[in-house]
């Protein structure tokens, strides 16, 4: 069968297509009619997060069986659509875990310690020693919304770090009993009133937009930091600004943005905001563990189908 690659994937992915026997097309980069054009005849296509599997693309082809996310959320495929047309809809929500955890980690140590505008002033011939003086995180809680993989990955990171480790996901009513350690909070309200480091780990979904908005950002301490290396959209962002601004929230460390490139967003001119280019799940190991992991879950799929 036709296979499309249509976001940079690990050249293993295509590998594995091709030694199950299909016929791999890799075409990065497509604007919407090239990408219905190129998914002629295809029964399987795989992206990234660039690709836009839209109703207009779904539509357009009768040919398409599968479709694969190397990555956790879907928010870029219409998924209602594409399984009331009976394609299947598949992701790699384990793949990139340890990634974003690690660099969720990075983010509220780099936070915390100055590493950011210490290390520019220092390349610019300030030696800043006493005004980046930072804190430590030993002792301190983290509240974790969203405990899946990656919420699990980070928990047991801060546990490593002395950290007490709370958590609020309203899809588990009890934690397995391997995290037996973490503090179940029922409520998002009484986690973020409660947590001195907040991270969000939830996909993004109608009910999860924007929902860290002005309400819940009033609930959390004034000295807390928010850190999301999750979804853009999840937070409202002038509500996040206006917070930051004010001094009623002392920082936060964000890897997303609502509409992304974000080069020009305003959260980035405050200096009490330290952010990257969506790197949650650009690593090496990341990258070829979601592509192959990705590619395999199409044979399966597409050897379902005869």
């Amino acid at each position: 069968m036709k296979a499309l690659i249509s976001d940079p994937l690990a050249p293993a992915a295509a590998d594995v297509l091709r030694a199950a026997g299909h016929d791999v097309t890799v075409k990065t980069g497509m604007k919407p009619a090239e990408l219905i054009h190129a998914l002629d005849g295809c029964a399987a296509l795989l992206v990234r997060g660039a690709t836009k599997v839209t109703a207009e693309v779904l539509e357009s082809t009768s040919a398409l069986k599968v479709v694969a996310r190397a990555g956790t959320g879907l928010d870029n495929i219409d998924v209602r659509l594409a399984r009331e047309r009976g394609v299947e809809v598949l992701n790699t929500p384990a793949a990139n875990a340890i990634s974003v955890a690690e660099l969720t980690m990075g983010l509220i140590l780099a936070f915390e310690r100055h590493i950011v505008a210490a290390s520019t002033d220092l390349r610019g011939g300030k030696w800043e020693k006493t005004k980046y003086a930072g804190r430590e995180v030993l002792g301190r809680t983290l509240g974790l919304v969203g405990f899946g993989r990656i919420g699990r990955e980070v928990a047991m990171r801060a546990r490593v770090f002395g950290m007490n480790v709370i958590a609020h996901d309203p899809l588990y009513k009890e934690w397995p009993e391997e995290f037996d350690w973490v503090g179940h909070v029922p409520g998002l309200g009484a986690l973020l009133a409660t947590a001195d480091i907040v991270s969000l780990h939830v996909p993004l979904t109608s009910e999860t937009k924007n929902f860290i908005g002005a309400r819940e950002l009033a609930l959390m301490k004034h000295e807390a930091l928010l850190v999301n290396c999750a979804r853009g959209g999840t937070v409202d962002e002038a509500a996040l600004l206006a917070a930051l601004t004010s001094g009623a929230l002392r920082g936060a460390a964000l890897d997303v943005f609502a509409n992304e490139p974000a080069a020009d967003a305003p959260l980035l001119a405050l200096p009490n905001v330290i952010a990257t280019p969506h790197l949650g799940a650009s690593t090496a190991e990341a990258q070829d563990r979601a592509g192959i992991e990705a590619a395999e879950l199409v044979v399966e799929a597409l050897r379902k189908l005869g």
